[in-house]
C-alpha cells in the first residue's frame, strides 16, 4: 500500500502539493490562534471558597465558617478532597475535584452546595467564590511609581481600587485583577471612652447610629401642580462634617448629643494585611493580573499592555505603571528556541547534503518537508486544546532530528539509483523505485519511533499534565513528517534533484569514511562475541553512574524572573516588615544583573494569594 502511495504520489503532483498547501495552511493559522504559555498548567481542579469576617480569631472561624463548609462539600460531585485553611478573618476552604471535571461545572456544583448553608452563618461572614483561575494566573505584575511626589500610598491605593483595577478587569481574559500594598482609606470614628461613661451611652448605640445614618431612603410620591414627585431621603455621607452632625442620643435636658461630642473623626488607614516594595525605594501599590481558566496567556497579556498604553493619558500626573513581573518574555523565549533550532536543523541538512552529495537543490527536500510537518502538527494541537509552552515546544524540538531523516535517506537512495543508472534513463521511473525501495521501512521506522512515546499518556495527576503535552506534539510531528515522507517528499525529489549527480567515489570526504569503515565492519564481524562482550561491560560500567543520577520532578526553567522567599518571625510588625522588605529589595538591586526588585509581605487581596 505504501509503494502504491509513493507511486500515485509522483504521477499527481499537483494534488500532492495542493492538499499539502491546505494543510501547511490550516497549520499556519492553527499556530497562530492556539494558546501560549510559558509551562503546562499543572494545577488540579480546584473551587476556592472565600470568607471573610474580619476581626475575628482563627479558632472561631474555624468552628463557625471553615468546618462548616469542608463538611458540606465533602459530600460534592467529584471531589477528590477538601482543604481549609483558617487565618485571622479570613477562612480559605479549596475543593479539589478529579482530573477531567470542568472548572465551571465544578463552580456550579459548589455554587449548589452554598445555598444550602444560608442561613448557618454568623452575620458579617457571607462566603464568596474566587476567582475562575489556577494556580499558574498570575500572568502579569505592575507596581503603581508616583515620581512627583505629590501622591500618598491612600491616593495610589484608591486610583488602584475605583479605576485602574475596573479599567484592567474590562479586558478580555482577565478574571480578576488583586491589589496590594498602601493604604485602605477609612471613615474612622475614635469614640472617647469617658464621654461614654458620661452620657451613659452603650458603644453598641454609636455602631447603630451611624450605620443607620448612611442610607438613601425612598418613598411614596406626592402630586404638585399636575406634576408627579418622588419623595427620597438623602443620607449618605460624603464628608466627615457628616458623620460629626449624626445625633446618637439626648441628654438628660433633651440635648441632642452628637458624634463629635464623644469621638474624634478622621480619615485613616484600614488594617493592613499586604506591603509591596519596588527597588528599595520605599513602599507603593502593587497589582496583579489573574487570567481566567483556558484563556491564551500571550494574547491576554498583551491586551493589558494595550490597555496600560490607552489609559496612559488618564492616570494622575507623575504616575506610572512600571510592570514587575511579566510572563510573556519567558514565552516568547520558548517560541525563539523552537525557531532557532529549526533554522539550525535547516543549515545543517543543506551542509550535509552539499559536502556528502554535491547536491544543494537536494537538500530542499528536507528542508521544505521540516517547516511543512510543524506547522500542520499544531492542527491537532488546537483542536485537542493544548496550548503552546515550553513542553509541547520541547516535543517538537526533539522530533526535529528524526523528521528529516528520513528524506535524508530517500535522496541519498536517490543519488545512489541515478548513479548507477545507465546513460540516457528516464528519471521519473528511477527515482520513484528509489522511494519505493526505502519508503516502506522508512515509514514504519518513523511509525515505532512515534508508537514508543505512547507510554507516556497513562501518566496521571501533576506528571501526566507535564509530560503529555510533549507526547502528543512529539507524536503529531513525527507522525506527519512519516506521512510526508511518501507523499510530498517523492514529489519534491521528481522536482528538485536533477542536473549532474556526482559519483561517490569522487567526493573526498566518502573516500576517507569509506576507507575508515570497511575495515572496522570487517574486524567486528570477525569477532562477534569480543564485540558483544565489550557492548554488555560498556553497558554494566554505565550502572554506577546511573544509580548516582539524581532525580528531580521538573527539569530547571531559567526563566529570567527569581521568587526569593524568606522567612520570620510570625508576630512581625507591619511597620518592621516595611523595614525589612526595603532593606533586602534594596540590596539585592545593588547586582548589576537585577533589572528590578518587586518585594510583597503578606498577602495580596485575592482569594488565590
Amino acid at each position: 500500500m505504501i509503494n502504491r502511495i509513493i507511486e500515485w504520489s509522483a504521477q499527481n503532483r499537483f494534488l500532492v502539493v495542493l492538499f499539502t498547501l491546505f494543510a501547511f495552511g490550516g497549520g499556519v493559522w492553527a499556530l497562530y490562534w492556539t494558546p501560549k504559555d510559558a509551562i503546562p498548567d499543572l494545577s488540579d481542579v480546584q473551587v476556592i471558597v472565600y470568607t471573610e469576617w474580619m476581626g475575628r480569631s482563627p479558632n472561631l472561624l474555624e468552628d463557625q465558617v471553615t468546618y462548616p463548609l469542608v463538611t458540606t462539600m465533602l459530600a460534592a460531585p467529584r471531589v477528590k478532597y477538601v482543604r481549609g485553611v483558617s487565618d485571622f478573618g479570613q477562612s480559605y476552604v479549596y475543593v479539589i475535584f478529579e482530573d477531567g471535571t470542568d472548572l465551571y461545572w465544578a463552580r456550579s456544583r459548589v455554587l449548589e452546595y452554598l445555598s444550602g448553608l444560608t442561613g448557618r452563618f454568623p452575620p458579617g461572614a457571607t462566603p464568596r467564590l474566587g476567582p475562575d483561575a489556577t494556580a499558574l494566573g498570575w500572568v502579569y505584575q505592575y507596581a503603581l511609581v508616583d515620581e512627583s511626589g505629590k501622591q500618598d500610598l491612600a491616593s495610589l491605593r484608591s486610583f488602584q481600587d475605583w479605576y485602574l483595577r475596573y479599567w484592567l478587569q474590562s479586558v478580555p481574559g482577565v478574571s480578576e485583577v488583586a491589589a496590594v500594598g498602601g493604604f485602605v482609606k477609612q471613615y474612622q470614628v475614635q469614640v472617647n471612652p469617658s464621654a461614654l461613661l458620661a452620657y451613659n451611652l452603650p458603644l453598641g448605640r454609636i455602631i447603630e447610629a451611624v450605620r443607620r445614618s448612611n442610607l438613601d431612603v425612598g418613598g411614596r410620591s406626592i402630586e404638585m401642580a399636575q406634576r408627579e414627585y418622588m419623595i427620597r431621603g438623602r443620607g449618605y455621607i460624603r464628608s466627615l462634617a457628616d458623620l460629626e452632625q449624626i445625633a446618637v442620643g439626648t441628654d438628660g435636658r433633651g440635648t441632642p448629643i452628637l458624634v463629635k461630642d464623644i469621638a474624634r473623626v478622621q480619615f485613616g488607614p484600614d488594617m493592613r494585611r499586604g506591603i509591596a516594595e519596588l527597588n528599595g525605594r520605599g513602599e507603593t501599590v502593587g497589582g496583579v493580573v489573574i487570567m481566567r481558566y483556558g484563556q491564551d496567556v500571550l494574547a491576554v497579556i498583551d491586551a493589558v499592555k494595550e490597555k496600560l498604553k490607552e489609559i496612559a493619558g488618564s492616570l494622575p500626573k507623575g504616575v506610572s505603571v512600571v510592570s514587575v513581573y511579566d510572563r510573556s518574555e519567558l514565552i516568547y523565549r520558548a517560541i525563539n528556541t523552537l525557531t532557532e533550532k529549526l533554522i539550525e536543523e535547516i543549515i545543517i541538512v543543506s551542509l550535509v547534503c552539499l559536502l556528502f552529495l554535491y547536491h544543494l537543490r537536494s537538500a530542499l527536500v528536507a528542508i521544505l518537508i521540516l517547516p511543512i510537518a510543524i506547522a500542520i502538527s499544531f492542527l491537532p494541537m488546537y483542536y485537542l486544546g493544548l496550548t503552546s509552552n515550553i513542553m509541547s515546544l520541547g516535543g517538537i524540538a526533539i522530533a526535529i532530528g528524526a523528521m528529516v531523516d528520513a528524506a535524508i535517506v530517500m535522496i541519498e537512495n536517490a543519488h545512489k539509483r541515478l548513479e548507477h543508472a545507465p546513460p540516457g534513463s528516464p528519471r521519473l521511473p528511477i527515482l520513484v523505485e528509489a522511494a519505493k525501495e526505502v519508503g516502506r521501512p522508512l515509514f514504519f521506522s518513523l511509525l515505532i519511533i512515534t508508537v514508543s512515546f505512547l507510554p507516556v499518556f497513562s501518566l496521571e495527576a501533576q506528571e501526566g499534565r507535564l509530560f503529555k503535552p510533549l507526547a502528543f506534539t512529539k507524536t503529531f510531528a513525527m507522525f506527519f513528517a512519516s506521512l510526508l515522507s511518501i507523499t510530498l517528499a517523492p514529489v519534491l525529489m521528481v522536482w528538485f534533484i536533477k542536473g549532474k549527480i556526482f559519483p561517490e567515489h569522487l567526493n573526498p570526504v566518502n573516500r576517507v569514511l569509506i576507507r575508515l569503515y570497511q575495515p572496522l565492519v570487517q574486524w567486528v564481524l570477525r569477532r562477534r562475541w569480543t564485540t558483544v562482550l565489550a557492548a554488555v561491560v560498556a553497558l554494566g560500567l554505565t550502572l554506577p553512574a546511573f544509580w548516582a543520577l539524581e532525580s528531580e520532578f521538573m527539569p530547571p526553567l531559567n526563566e529570567g524572573s527569581f521568587l526569593y522567599m524568606p522567612t520570620s518571625n510570625p508576630g512581625l510588625s507591619v511597620t518592621e516588615a516595611s523595614r525589612i522588605l526595603q532593606v533586602q529589595d534594596l540590596a539585592i538591586k545593588q547586582f548589576p544583573e537585577v533589572e528590578s526588585v518587586f518585594g510583597k509581605i503578606g498577602r495580596a487581596n485575592t482569594a488565590t494569594d
